[in-house]
C-alpha cells in the first residue's frame, strides 16, 4: 500500500505508519464540535466479551456510518446511526488529508480519567488488509500508547490534544497494538472518533 506523503514524521520506528496532526481543527471549531457531539450523540455503555466473560466497557460509545455496514468486535455487533451534520463535517476534513473515503465512525466518550481503552488492534476482517484508521480527539488531552504486538516492547506514547488527528496506516494494525490508559488525575471528559472503512465480507 502506498502511503500519502504528509510531510510529517512517522512516529513508528518500523513495520507501520502513524502520523500526528496536533492542531487539525482550530480551537473554536474543536470547542463547537465537542459540545455538539457531547450533547447530541446517544451515548451508551456497551458490554463486550473478554476471556469468555461479559463486562461493561469502561467508557461510553456510539457507532455511525453507512447504515448497511454493521461492525463487530469483541463479540459485540453494532448497527450504525445515520451520519450527523457534525460528523460529516469532521469526516470531510479528514478524508481530504487521508485520501480515504470512510464508511463508518466509532465514537468513544471518556467521562474522566477513570475511563480507558485496553490494549488491542483494529484488525477485524471487515476492515480489510492494511486498514487506514483516522482518529480525531476533542476535550481533555489523553495519552495514547502503542507497542509492538509480538514482543510487547518499543512502547510509544502520544498526548492526543483537543482538535487533533492521528492517522494509522500500512502494517500498523498487524504489528502494533494500542491503548488509552487510565489517568485518574484527569477530571474532564474526552471524546474520540475513529473513522474506518468497513468492507463487505
Amino acid at each position: 500500500m502506498e502511503l500519502f506523503d504528509y510531510s510529517h514524521e512517522n512516529l513508528l520506528p518500523h513495520s507501520g505508519a502513524v502520523f500526528y496532526f496536533p492542531h487539525f481543527f482550530s480551537p473554536k471549531e474543536s470547542d463547537s464540535l465537542f459540545h455538539t457531539l457531547q450533547t447530541e450523540v446517544p451515548w451508551q455503555q456497551e458490554s463486550i466479551k473478554i476471556f469468555g466473560k461479559i463486562v461493561p466497557q469502561p467508557r461510553l460509545s456510539a457507532f455511525y456510518g453507512d447504515t448497511d455496514k454493521p461492525y463487530t468486535y469483541s463479540g459485540l455487533t453494532l448497527q450504525a446511526h445515520a451520519w450527523s451534520g457534525a460528523l460529516l463535517q469532521i469526516k470531510t476534513a479528514v478524508e481530504k488529508v487521508s485520501k480515504v473515503v470512510f464508511t463508518s465512525a466509532l465514537l468513544n466518550y471518556y467521562r474522566d480519567g477513570n475511563d480507558s481503552m485496553g490494549w488491542h488492534r483494529d484488525n477485524e476482517k471487515e476492515l480489510g488488509y492494511q486498514p487506514t484508521i483516522a482518529s480525531v480527539s476533542f476535550g481533555a488531552t489523553r495519552t495514547f500508547q502503542l507497542r509492538e504486538y509480538s514482543s510487547k516492547q518499543n512502547q510509544r506514547s502520544i498526548d492526543l490534544q483537543h482538535g487533533s488527528l492521528l492517522l494509522m496506516q500500512g502494517d500498523t494494525q498487524h504489528n502494533w497494538e494500542h491503548r488509552v490508559p487510565k489517568a485518574t488525575r484527569i477530571q474532564s471528559p474526552r471524546l474520540n472518533i475513529t473513522f474506518r472503512v468497513i468492507l463487505p465480507l
